[in-house]
Order: C-alpha cells, then sequence, then structure tokens
C-alpha cells in the first residue's frame, strides 16, 4: 500500500509532464490522450507517483 503523500494532484502531473492540467482532465473524461492510472476519492483526483513513472517509462522509445 502507497503512503499517502505519495499522490498527486492534476496540476503536479501536469506540471512534470509539461502539458495543461486540461489535458489530463480531458483523457480522464474522453479516454483520448495520456492514460495514467488514478484514483478519486469524493471529489479529489489523485496519481500515484509509481504509475506515473512507470507510465512515463512506457512511453519511452528505446
Amino acid at each position: 500500500m502507497q503512503r499517502l503523500s505519495s499522490y498527486l494532484t492534476t496540476k503536479e502531473v501536469a506540471a512534470m509532464l509539461r502539458i495543461a492540467p486540461q489535458t489530463l482532465e480531458k483523457a480522464r473524461s474522453t479516454g483520448l490522450g495520456p492514460q495514467i492510472p488514478f484514483v478519486k476519492v469524493g471529489r479529489a483526483v489523485r496519481y500515484a507517483s509509481d504509475d506515473v513513472a512507470a507510465w512515463i517509462e512506457s512511453k519511452k522509445d528505446v
């Protein structure tokens, strides 16, 4: 189980990826764009830092 401090907000992930937060919001609702696993607690959306790192790693061209 992950610690609570290892979860990132939409703004934090967007800053890491250098994209607009709206891009992640749209991807969550439409299924288009970055498909990074997320959890929703009430209205709050959070991304596990390990999931973000794994998604980034999977997108690397080797």
